[in-house]
């Protein structure tokens, strides 16, 4: 792969390909956060259980986990990454028709399978191609700004998803324009999340032409001689060390929607069901706008300490999330806390994993080197979600997070004890 050598402008790092991927990843955050902010609510209202739930989102990390050491391969082989971004970019906007259409959970499912299928093609080759853009020192800024202007976009969603809610069950005129315009979507179960999902296809679409039309590839050289397992048996074994507490953690990390679910059901008695929802809309944008600002200084200052312990200090501000959720009270601004340190832990983990990629592997393998990190942690996600599910529906909800915060900390202290890496 091409080398990027820096200079002494100040914002030198800033070049186009990461604008370019942060408008990308801005307007497809935009739509896919919309649909996810009233996932929950919506799957309550055909019907379906926090089991369910908990199952569709695990399933389709692990299922997406998959594709995403599969692409990452494919890319390295091939020399060249942009026109499978843009596939997966396409895939993950399409997969909203299905919910619009969705009577029950398993087209849901269905759903978020071909969601996740193309975050599972794009996310290991864009995260490549913007390694391959800037210099080594520079990369905690590039894929801090990177994951800022992603989760500006995962932001504006769910607030869009929020205004939607509000004008659609409290303006008469609103409410009888959206009937007029979609009668069959509109008394449907859960008819106002449907009209959601169908406008959340708009920014997906803007997402693939941005990448489309902005971004510029660095390709490099075929490599047809490659093979999948002798390329994973060359993985540096301190890759292999770090990618052991990586999965560990994910064990414990599960998905952002059990989140909303919990604040949901402990609002709603208080609240109402709708009030409830659209609360929880308005805390996973506040959750997404500290992403947003903490993403950048998180990356930034990276350079100056050991990678794994840095890390690990955004898996303990997690722990003390998950152990939040399980102590759960009915308060507007418990939950804000909760959802305002989950930003922070979460852009910490997304930023830092991400950034510490390229200081175990080589260029030549960083699509097979992000697809395992992508792999490693939808395995986890899996896990996590599918157990948190269970147990939250089984027994109680508070067991199902104390069991995300006992195995969180095992992956904490095992990310912590790793031998330092800085950026070489």
């Amino acid at each position: 792969m091409t080398k990027v050598l820096s200079d002494q402008r100040p914002f030198h790092w800033l070049n186009r390909n990461v604008l370019a991927f942060g408008l990308t990843s801005f307007f497809s955050d935009f739509g896919h956060e919309m649909a996810t902010s009233v996932l929950a609510p919506f799957l309550k209202a055909i019907g379906a259980s926090a089991a369910s739930l908990g199952f569709i989102e695990g399933t389709a990390d692990a299922f997406s986990s998959f594709l995403k050491l599969g692409a990452g391969f494919h890319s390295d082989r091939l020399g060249r990454r942009k026109g499978l971004t843009a596939v997966g970019y396409f895939m993950t906007s399409a997969a909203h028709l299905l919910f619009v259409v969705a009577m029950a959970w398993p087209i849901v499912l269905i759903g978020r399978l071909l969601a996740w299928t193309g975050r599972g093609i794009r996310g290991p080759l864009r995260d490549a191609m913007l390694a391959d853009s800037i210099a080594p020192e520079d990369r905690g800024k590039a894929f801090g700004f990177h994951r800022a202007g992603d989760t500006l976009g995962a932001v504006v969603g769910p607030l869009t998803a929020f205004g939607l809610l509000t004008l659609l069950s409290n303006n008469p005129a609103v409410s009888r324009l959206a009937e007029r315009s979609f009668p069959h979507l509109f008394h449907a179960p859960g008819g106002l999340y449907r009209v959601i999902f169908l406008v959340s296809l708009i920014p997906g679409i803007l997402a693939v032409a941005a990448l489309v039309f902005l971004t510029r590839e660095k390709r490099g050289s075929p490599n047809p001689t490659m093979r999948f397992w002798g390329t994973l048996r060359a993985m540096p074994r301190d890759y292999r060390r770090f990618l052991l507490a990586v999965g560990l953690f994910g064990m414990g990390d599960f998905a952002p929607s059990l989140m909303i679910l919990r604040a949901t059901a402990v609002l709603s008695p208080r609240f109402g069901a709708l009030e409830a929802a659209r609360w929880t809309a308005l805390l996973y944008t506040f959750r997404n706008l500290v992403y947003a600002m903490a993403a950048f200084p998180i990356g930034a200052l990276s350079h100056r300490f050991s990678r794994t312990r840095y890390l690990a200090v955004g898996y303990a501000l997690a722990v003390v999330a998950f152990l939040g959720l399980a102590l759960a009270i009915p308060s507007r601004a418990w939950f804000a806390l909760l959802f305002g340190l989950a930003g922070v832990f979460i852009a910490w983990e997304d930023t830092m994993e991400r950034v510490a990629v390229r200081d175990y592997v080589s260029g030549e393998m960083a699509g097979t080197g992000y697809g395992l990190l992508g792999a490693v942690n939808g395995i986890g996600d899996f896990v996590s979600s599918a157990v948190v599910g269970l147990l939250y529906t089984l027994i109680h909800p508070a067991i199902g997070f104390l069991y995300a915060a006992a195995v969180g900390t095992a992956g904490t202290l095992l990310m912590a004890l790793l031998p330092s890496r800085r950026t070489r």
